[in-house]
Formats: C-alpha cells, sequence, structure tokens
C-alpha cells in the first residue's frame, strides 16, 4: 500500500536510544537518577538507587542539594569513604589493646569486668554482678579475651567479617550492628544462663556480623551457599565444643540479623527513621530482657 501524499513518513531512527551527554554517540538507556541525562556505562556512578552522573555527584547540580548529600552511598545509605575498613581497624585495635589490659593487670581486672550475673566473689568479700548494678559488665565483657587462641580466632573472624560488612553499611552502620550484636550475645548469655557462670569474649559482636553478611547476601541476590555454610559450620562449632556460651553467639547472631535488616531493607525516602526505629526497637528488647532478669535475680 502507498503512502497518501502530504503524510509525513515515520523518522528511522524513532526508536532508537538516547545519547550519553557526555560522550555523543554513544547509546543508553541509562539515566542519572538527579538530573535525567542520559549516561553510559563509563559514566555511571552507583548511587543508592540507580546511577548518577559525574557531574552530579561532584556538584550536586540540578538538585538543588548540598554536594555532600549527592555522594554515592553504601546499600544502606551509608557514605562510601576511601578507607572503607577504619572501624574494622579500630576494633581490632581496641580488642588487641584491652587483651593487652587483661595479661598486664590479670584476673582482678577480669573479675571486675567479665559478664556474669549474680554471684558472690570471695576475692572481694561482696556480691557482684549485673544484677547488684553492675550494668556496664554486658558491653565491657564483650571486649575481654583471656587466651591466646580465643582473640586471635575473634579478631580473624573481626577481620574477615568486617572487610565484607562495613563496606556494604558504612562506618556508622557497621559499628551499631557490631555493638547491638555484641548487646545481644551479652543479654542472652544472662537471660539463660547460670547466674554465676562468666563469660567473655566478642563472640557475639562476630556471629552478628556473620547474621549481617547473611541479610546483606540476600539484599544483594548473591549466592547463598557460601553463607549457609558458613553459618552451618559456625553453629557447629557453637554446640559442639565445651566452655562455649552458645546464648552469647546466639544472642549476637539475631541481634545482628535484626539490626542488618531494618539497615539494609529500609525504604529510602524514610531511610533514618526506619533505620534508627530499628536500632531502638532491639536495643528496646534486650534492655527489656536484662531489666526482667535482674528482677528475678534479686
Amino acid at each position: 500500500m502507498d503512502q497518501v501524499p502530504g503524510t509525513p513518513k515515520e523518522p528511522q531512527d524513532a526508536h532508537s536510544l538516547p545519547s550519553c551527554y557526555r560522550h555523543p554517540g554513544r547509546e543508553t538507556g541509562i539515566s542519572c537518577v538527579r538530573c535525567e541525562r542520559p549516561i553510559c556505562p563509563d559514566c555511571m556512578v552507583d548511587a543508592s538507587v540507580g546511577f548518577q552522573c559525574p557531574d552530579c555527584v561532584r556538584t550536586g547540580s540540578g538538585t538543588g542539594h548540598a554536594p555532600t548529600a549527592n555522594q554515592p552511598r553504601t546499600i544502606a545509605g551509608g557514605s562510601i569513604r576511601s578507607d572503607a575498613f577504619l572501624v574494622t581497624k579500630i576494633l581490632v585495635a581496641i580488642n588487641a589493646a584491652v587483651y593487652v589490659v587483661v595479661l598486664a593487670l590479670g584476673d582482678r581486672f577480669l573479675d571486675e569486668t567479665l559478664l556474669i550475673g549474680y554471684a558472690y566473689n570471695p576475692q572481694l568479700n561482696e556480691v557482684v554482678g549485673v544484677a547488684d548494678g553492675e550494668w556496664y559488665r554486658l558491653i565491657t565483657s564483650v571486649f575481654l579475651h583471656e587466651e591466646v587462641p580465643h582473640i586471635l580466632f575473634n579478631l580473624v573472624g573481626l577481620w574477615f567479617l568486617g572487610r565484607i560488612v562495613e563496606p556494604e553499611l558504612g562506618r556508622s552502620r557497621f559499628l551499631a550492628v557490631y555493638l547491638i550484636s555484641g548487646l545481644g550475645g551479652s543479654a542472652l548469655a544472662y537471660l539463660l544462663a547460670a547466674p554465676n557462670q562468666g563469660s567473655l569474649g566478642a563472640s557475639g559482636a562476630i556471629y552478628g556480623l556473620i547474621g549481617a553478611f547473611a541479610v546483606l547476601a540476600r539484599r544483594k541476590n548473591l549466592d547463598m551457599r557460601p553463607v549457609i555454610a558458613i553459618l552451618v559450620i559456625s553453629l557447629i562449632f557453637t554446640f559442639n565444643r565445651e566452655g562455649i556460651s552458645w546464648e552469647g553467639h546466639i544472642g549476637g547472631l539475631v541481634a545482628g540479623a535484626l539490626v542488618t535488616l531494618g539497615l539494609a531493607y529500609a525504604p529510602r525516602h524514610r531511610r533514618t527513621l526506619v533505620q534508627v526505629a530499628c536500632c531502638a526497637g532491639v536495643l528496646l528488647v534486650i534492655v527489656a530482657a536484662v531489666i526482667a532478669r535482674t528482677a528475678s535475680l534479686t
């Protein structure tokens, strides 16, 4: 069938893709989430959602926001830093430094800082423990180690997992996961273990990072088989060795997974509110468990 005279012909390139604004001639179907200009793969800068162009990342052009608000973000909304493992390094250093203090001061220092629920200390001739008002033991015990294999195992785990989890969350969120996981492990040990059973170590916080790793792997649709293998091996180790506080491990694992769920899946438009609420909610459960246990012991 012939065209009717005067009817415009369809342009041959009507369905072609736009060209990158920085590289004319390179077709692309991706646009900057800030200024909506087309960008090619060489110009794409990862953002919390989609991609940004280099100009928006550098200057914040077209958004009305300060340049710092347009920097690339982690999956949880944290700032991407040049040193992605700074908090991990600091935590390793703190644990190592506290171990040196333990070696220098000996059993007296351990007796005053390890996690214990409620017990009589004959050396001090007094009752000690969290139930006696020494709530600081819930966090000081997280940084204590007594034997070389114990601290080496935990520091290797912290270094390995920290280099995976911290870049994905950002510094402040990673630190929140670590500390809340440590508190979660201490709280469950305080709740379920014998009140005169002492415990110490960063294992609860380390297991919290395992939980965080699992959540992040699922969030990014990674192969879950290595994650499941790590979880299974960790749980076998927890329940098949004497002298291990399984309560601390499980408490840390659950707390770390719950906090990371809130951090990684928070909707972008309400991210800060949801993330703070999630951390506060887990902390509230921890505090409630500690208060309930204290009431039952005193």
